[in-house]
């Protein structure tokens, strides 16, 4: 009887060894670091999706802290000017008080008395001055007074006059100056200015003018009224004023 030697089929001994060697590297530890390492991917994959995120909004709170900022510096600027408001208001009311009482006239008289003031120190003649009044608009307390008159003298003189009216403690503006004639070294000059009479006080409704009364009636139609180089109409007394 013969024996005959039994080889295991090829395929059959290949799966056999890879089942053997897949069991093998299917340890606890081998698991652990395969778990590990798949952690890992997972960790650099988020970590570099929340740089991404947090660059994006880091770029955004920029744009947002400087539209915040630009906002409040223009808030800050436009708030500057009503910084000290009621300060500024009744500073404002005392000046514009302090402006009303010792820059504007409340007569004629005093508005002819000092033109004669100005005349005699700079030395010019002073001819008839006519007058035309008419109210302020929103400022029922002054009556806008308009003066017509000729000024002759020397070149110098004359523009020392002009100076010295614009720079007078009394209120004057002019608002126009031609040239009439000119001889022997003298000027002539039509001047026009313009003052604003005020309401008087107690004190000053007892003072009796001491200056004629005009020629000619104060216009209350846009014509002027004449009057003398001294004289000029009176500004309506208020109801109950001592004559």
């Amino acid at each position: 009887m013969s024996t005959a030697a039994v080889t295991p089929a090829p395929n059959g001994s290949s799966i056999t060894q890879l089942t053997a060697r897949g069991r093998s590297l299917l340890t606890a530890t081998n698991l652990h670091f395969a778990g590990i390492a798949v952690l890992a991917i997972v960790v650099l994959y988020l970590l570099i999706h929340m740089i991404f995120v947090w660059q994006a909004l880091n770029a955004r709170d920029e744009t947002a802290l400087t539209q915040q900022t630009v906002q409040m510096r223009a808030a800050v600027i436009a708030a500057q000017p009503l910084r000290g408001l009621d300060d500024k208001l009744v500073k404002s009311t005392s000046d514009a008080d302090t402006f009303y009482a010792t820059r504007l006239p409340y007569g004629y008289s005093e508005v002819a008395a000092e033109l004669g003031v100005l005349t005699r120190k700079a030395n010019v003649r002073l001819g008839p001055v006519h007058y035309t009044q008419g109210p302020v608009p929103g400022v029922a307390a002054l009556t806008e007074v308009k003066m017509d008159a000729i000024i002759s003298g020397d070149y110098r003189p004359v523009v020392q006059f002009i100076n010295a009216a614009e720079r007078d403690k009394q209120f004057f503006v002019i608002t126009g100056i031609n040239l009439t004639g000119q001889q022997t070294g003298q000027v002539n000059l039509r001047i026009r200015l313009t003052t604003y009479l005020r309401d008087p006080n107690a004190a000053e409704m007892t003072i009796e003018s001491a200056l004629p009364e005009a020629t000619a009636a104060k216009s209350t139609t846009g014509v002027p009224a004449a009057s003398n180089p001294l004289g000029a109409p009176r500004k309506p007394q208020p109801a109950g004023a001592k004559r």
